[in-house]
């Protein structure tokens, strides 16, 4: 494992980020971080897996130790972590609010606001969804109301905004703006949804200026990839009712195929590309499916929706197993699973463990329950095998933002309060 960076790397005043800023921008390449780094949704590669990562095997009778914790505003997005920072983005009364802390020892180095007057007509919830981007000298934040901001990483001034849900002529959904957007190369590029083909959006990273917009796709909960299918650069997008694969640097569509129901259902997980497959998965009826990928058009190796339908949760891939959750939070039935990749059979089931985020270290598994509760796991294909567990967060909390991993140090929000914890070394 790498070395950690700790708090007396700094200097006291006010080029106390440089040295943070210079290993950051050594460690990153098109806004993707280094190893013992989570920078984005779902880690370096968006896949759930913290690499160079190494999990302690056991944790005290009272779970792994807190390192700090506070107060945070509304919100379901999630922490973005590099070096020795990591990055809050919640709601504090009618501002949503962008905090740069040391991840040490949660003290704020730059706080920045934006006006927001998002309103969800389901959710109780009214702060962002989407966890920050943490790009080379910049951060990218997409708040639920459809605006986009870049922030200096060094001070949090603003280098531009864009309020694309206006621009575009995009409805709010469900729970408004709640995918993540993607940086490819010198590309911003986003499901943004909107009209008069606003569905996909790139922009330039540094100007924030358009660089091309393509289809009427509406947008989902889902948050793209990128991977490289059959020698080509493509971003994968599971979009309201479809999954599309575009060229990064032109929008020009590479493959699709219909996926999604109409209705009060949601596209909330993201794609899973691993060489030349692709896995997805909804809940609502709409079931998983696997397709082989390359120069012709996907196809199609097995579907159903009896292996694993997951409402929220994108799966884990590890050694040819998926390890995920079949069901929904909103009805109250969720299962923890372990499928096989090739054939969708399923190795095994934990009935009625309910939903939950899942992380990958290795050959283990840290599973961060929607009720509070943190599992330490085998990626075992032949049984569950628990290895510790704790209550995390208080009960009665709802945990619905993603939990990340970042140099042994995990970050668990609930509606209230963050708390992050030692669980690794």
């Amino acid at each position: 494992m790498t070395a950690r960076p700790t708090l007396n790397m700094f200097p006291p005043r006010g080029n106390r980020l440089q040295p943070l800023r210079a290993l950051v921008c050594l460690a990153l390449v098109s806004g993707v971080a280094a190893a013992g780094d989570w920078p984005q949704i779902l880690g370096t590669q968006r896949n759930g897996r913290a690499e160079r990562e190494t999990l302690l095997e056991s944790w005290p009778s009272g779970g792994p130790r807190e390192i700090w914790h506070r107060e945070v505003g509304h919100g379901y997005a999630g922490i973005a972590a590099a070096g020795n920072i990591c990055i809050l983005f919640h709601r504090v009364g009618d501002e949503a609010v962008v905090e740069q802390l040391d991840a040490a020892t949660g003290e704020r180095h730059w706080k920045r606001s934006f006006p927001t007057h998002y309103v969800s007509d389901i959710a109780p919830d009214d702060g962002p969804r989407a966890v920050p981007i943490i790009d080379n000298d910049q951060i990218i934040v997409f708040g639920a109301d459809g605006d986009l901001h870049a922030l200096s990483l060094d001070t949090g001034d603003v280098r531009w905004t864009r309020e694309l849900y206006k621009e575009c002529d995009a409805p709010s959904g469900y729970f408004g703006a709640g995918s993540s957007p993607i940086v490819e190369g010198e590309l911003i590029v986003l499901n943004v949804g909107g009209k008069s083909g606003n569905g996909l959006v790139a922009l330039d990273r540094k100007s924030g200026k358009t660089a091309w917009h393509k289809t009427d796709e509406l947008a989902s909960y889902s948050s793209p990839v990128a991977a490289t299918i059959d020698g080509k650069r493509q971003i994968v997008f599971v979009t309201r009712l479809n999954v599309v694969s575009v060229d990064p640097l032109t929008g020009e569509e590479r493959f699709r195929f219909p996926f999604g129901m109409r209705g009060p259902t949601v596209n909330a997980a993201s794609p899973v590309v691993l060489g030349d497959r692709l896995f997805i998965t909804a809940s609502y009826g709409v079931g998983a499916r696997l397709a082989k990928l390359g120069a012709a058009a996907p196809q199609i190796v097995w579907e159903n929706d009896e292996s694993m339908s997951s409402q929220y949760t994108t799966p884990i891939q590890y050694k040819g197993c998926l390890y995920g959750i079949h069901g929904r939070q909103d009805v109250g039935v969720a299962q923890l699973r372990c499928v096989d990749l090739e054939t969708g059979s399923v190795r095994w089931t934990e009935p009625d463990f309910g939903t939950a985020n899942l992380i990958a270290v290795d050959d283990k598994l840290l599973i961060q329950k929607t009720g509070g509760e943190l599992v330490l796991a085998r990626a075992n294909p032949q049984q569950f095998t628990v290895l510790a567990r704790a209550k995390v967060l208080p009960e009665g909390s709802v945990v619905q933002a993603l939990p990340a991993l970042s140099n042994g140090r995990l970050y668990v929000r609930n509606e209230t309060v963050l708390k992050v914890f030692e669980v690794g070394h």
